[in-house]
């Protein structure tokens, strides 16, 4: 717990170096209190690097609003990336490593359905007996 705390005091540092003193949602501001502290890469050269290397050879159509097509044209526009598709693959990728911890956990949930399913269908096979196949009666 010390490593943290530790950590905790030099992430506080650095941000009170940069005018930001988080505290202030502690201490009853309800706007403040209200806010998420996340700690991100200071740069996307990494993952833009990654995507650079691997061949993007999966369509997913999505719609967007005007803001959000209007924020991918910019990064276009700086050369950061070359396409609006680009632009995409790569925030969704960022948003996927930011939330990493929440996707596994419904990867567990999603593993302990499984698990719970085929013990209900070995279950209903030991009281009914061999379950139809319904995908060859439709």
């Amino acid at each position: 717990m010390s490593d943290m705390s530790a950590v905790w005091t030099q992430v506080s540092k650095a941000l009170e170096e940069h005018g930001i003193d988080f505290r202030i949602g502690m201490g009853g501001d309800r706007a403040l209190a209200d806010c998420t502290v996340m700690c991100l890469a200071g740069d996307m050269r990494t993952t833009v690097a990654e995507m650079g290397r691997m061949s993007r050879d999966q369509v997913v159509m999505v719609r967007i609003d005007e803001d959000t097509k209007n924020a991918l044209d910019d990064w276009v526009e700086t050369g950061a990336v070359k396409s609006r598709s680009q632009a995409a693959a790569l925030f969704m990728r960022e948003g996927i490593k930011v939330r990493s911890g929440e996707l596994e956990q419904l990867r567990e949930a999603l593993d302990d359905f499984g698990q719970a399913k085929q013990r209900l269908e070995e279950r209903a096979r030991q009281v009914i007996g061999d379950i139809p196949d319904t995908d060859a009666t439709s």
